[in-house]
């Protein structure tokens, strides 16, 4: 598995999360973030019981290279 930081939250403190990566061998996404842990939000969700839900910032969604694009390229 090769993982490659597409880009990280150039406003998060200490440099820390939340970062976005691509796997090339499946070729998806890994998102780290903040865990959404209010009950509230968590409820208009269906998530099975093996998945979770980070938060990123919305300016995170210029490291997906789909949405930045339109066409798959490398960074």
């Amino acid at each position: 598995m090769a993982l490659r930081k597409l880009g990280k939250d150039p406003e998060s403190p200490n440099g820390g999360s939340p970062t976005v990566y691509l796997d090339d061998t499946t070729d998806n996404y890994l998102v780290q973030g903040l865990k959404v842990l209010d009950k509230e939000r968590l409820t208009q969700m269906d998530i099975p019981e093996h998945e979770t839900v980070v938060e990123i910032p919305r300016r995170l969604a210029q490291f997906f290279l789909e949405v930045k694009s339109g066409k798959r390229t490398d960074v």
